[in-house]
C-alpha cells in the first residue's frame, strides 16, 4: 500500500493530510445524521469507558517504567476527545490529483517563505548539512510541506489524542505504542505534557514526528540537553529530520529525482520501480533531461509516471526511497523534492498535466480492482487504494488489450474493464 504516514510522520501542507495525503488514498465518510442530545449521551458513555481504559493503561505504563509523577502530570485533565475521532473517521474519499498537490506544495508563497526562512536560519541549516550530509534544501522542503515552516505545528494535546485513538480501538495497538512513547518522552525531560502539542494523529513539531519516531531518531541540535521540536526555534526539529534521513541511507550529492523527456515510442511497461538502470542506460533508450542532454550519473534510477503517459516523467534515484521513509505517498515525495528544487532557484515542472482529467472515485477504484481481480490480473485485496500491485495489474491489463501500459487508473481504463 503506497500511502500515508502511519509508518512515521504526518504532513500538514494546509491540505489536511494528517496521515492521508496521497493522490491514491483519501477516504471521506459523510457525517451521520445528527440526533438531538446524541452527542452528550455518546460523550458521557465514552468518557466513562475511557476513564476505565486509562486506569488500565496506567497499570501497563507503570510496568514499562513510567513514573507516577509523569502519569499524574500527563493525564491530568485528559478527556475522551470526540473531535479527534471525528477527524479520524472523516478523512476525505476524494482524490487530490498530483498536480493540485504540487500546486500547493511548491506554490510561489511556499517557495518565497521558504527562501526567507532559509536565510533566517542559514547558519543552522549549513551546520546541519555539514554534520549529516543531507541537502539543506531537502530538510527545508520537509519543514515547508509539514508545517509551512513552523506556522502550522498543531495545537491538539498529543497525550489526549493518542489516548482517545488507542481507546477507540480502530488502530488501537498503533496508538497505544504512540501514547507509551509520548510518556517516555515526557519522562526523559524533553518536554512537558502541556507543551506536547501536535496534530490529531500525533504528529508533532516543525517537521511532524510521531512519538515512536521521535524516540528513535530525534536529536538535540542546539546542545541544550533537550530534543525540543516544539520550540519556536526549529533547530532540534531540522537536525532531527536530517538525522532521520541520514540514518535511512541518504546519499550525499544525489538528487531525489529529475524531470525527464521520454522518446517517441517509449516502452511504458519499463517505467517500474524495480527496473533500475544507470542514467547512461536510460539515455541509450532515449530518456534525457529537460535540457535534452543525458542525465548525469547520480546512480541507479527508475522512471516514475505519477500521472501516467499524459503528465510529467521523472527519473528517480535511491534518495527518492529514503524520502519515502518519511511518507510513502509518491505525491508527498515529489512535492518535497520539487519544493527543494524550487528553493534552490530551479524551475517549475516543465511538462503539462492532464488537468481536465476526471478522476476515479473511491467507489470506482474498488470496482476497477474487483474487475482486475476477477479477470486474473490482480492478486491483492480490493480496498480502493491504488498501490504498486494495482498499478502493475493495470499495466498487465493494458498490455493485454494493446493500449499504452502506463498503469494509470483513469475513467477510460474503467470503461475498457467494464466493456
Amino acid at each position: 500500500m503506497r500511502s500515508l504516514v502511519i509508518g512515521l510522520f504526518c504532513g500538514a501542507l494546509g491540505l489536511g493530510p494528517t496521515a492521508a495525503i496521497s493522490q491514491n488514498a483519501q477516504h471521506w465518510v459523510p457525517p451521520a445524521p445528527h440526533i438531538p442530545g446524541e452527542d452528550l449521551v455518546h460523550k458521557t458513555a465514552s468518557q466513562a469507558g475511557f476513564d476505565a481504559w486509562v486506569a488500565d493503561f496506567k497499570t501497563r505504563a507503570r510496568r514499562e517504567g513510567i513514573s507516577e509523577t509523569v502519569l499524574d502530570r500527563a493525564f491530568r485533565g485528559i478527556e475522551y476527545n470526540s473531535d479527534v475521532i471525528a477527524k479520524d473517521r472523516r478523512q476525505s474519499e476524494f482524490t487530490k490529483q498530483i498536480w493540485d498537490y504540487l500546486d500547493s506544495a511548491a506554490s510561489p508563497t511556499r517557495v518565497s517563505n521558504g527562501q526567507r526562512a532559509m536565510r533566517q536560519h542559514s547558519r543552522t541549516l549549513d551546520a546541519i548539512e555539514r554534520q549529516y550530509g543531507v541537502d539543506k534544501y531537502v530538510v527545508s522542503a520537509i519543514w515547508g510541506v509539514e508545517s509551512a515552516y513552523g506556522a502550522t505545528r498543531g495545537d491538539i494535546n498529543v497525550i489526549e489524542a493518542m489516548a482517545t485513538l488507542a481507546y477507540d480501538g480502530r488502530r488501537g495497538r498503533f496508538f497505544e505504542q504512540q501514547l507509551m512513547s509520548a510518556l517516555k518522552i515526557v519522562q526523559a525531560g524533553d518536554t512537558h505534557p502541556r507543551n506536547m502539542k501536535g496534530s490529531w494523529a500525533g504528529a508533532m513539531g516543525h517537521t511532524q514526528f510521531i512519538p515512536t519516531s521521535f524516540e528513535a531518531f530525534a536529536v538535540d541540535g542546539d546542545g541544550d540537553g533537550k530534543r525540543d521540536i516544539w520550540s519556536n526555534d526549529p533547530t532540534d526539529a531540522l537536525a532531527s529530520t536530517a538525522a532521520y534521513l541520514a540514518r535511512h541511507g541518504w546519499n550525499t550529492g544525489q538528487p531525489w529525482g529529475v524531470e525527464v523527456i521520454l522518446p517517441s515510442g517509449f516502452d511504458y511497461s519499463s517505467a517500474r520501480r524495480d527496473n533500475m538502470r544507470s542514467p547512461g542506460d536510460w539515455a541509450a533508450r532515449g530518456v534525457v533531461g529537460i535540457d535534452g542532454k543525458p542525465v548525469p550519473n547520480y546512480g541507479r534510477a527508475s522512471i516514475l509516471l505519477p500521472a501516467g503517459a499524459a503528465g510529467a516523467a521523472f527519473m528517480i534515484f535511491d534518495n527518492f526511497a529514503v524520502l519515502e521513509r518519511y511518507n510513502k505517498a509518491d505525491a508527498y515525495v515529489i512535492g518535497v523534492g520539487h519544493l527543494s528544487d524550487r528553493l534552490k532557484g530551479g524551475p517549475g515542472i516543465q511538462a503539462s498535466w492532464p488537468r481536465g482529467y476526471a478522476p476515479l472515485s473511491f467507489k470506482e477504484k474498488k470496482e476497477m480492482q474487483r474487475i482486475l481481480k476477477r479477470e486474473g490480473f490482480l492478486d491483492d485485496k480490493v480496498d480502493g487504494i491504488v498501490g504498486p500491485n494495482t498499478i502493475n495489474a493495470i499495466r498487465d491489463y493494458q498490455t493485454s488489450i494493446g493500449v499504452t501500459p502506463d498503469g494509470y487508473p483513469s475513467q477510460t481504463l474503467l470503461q475498457h474493464l467494464k466493456s
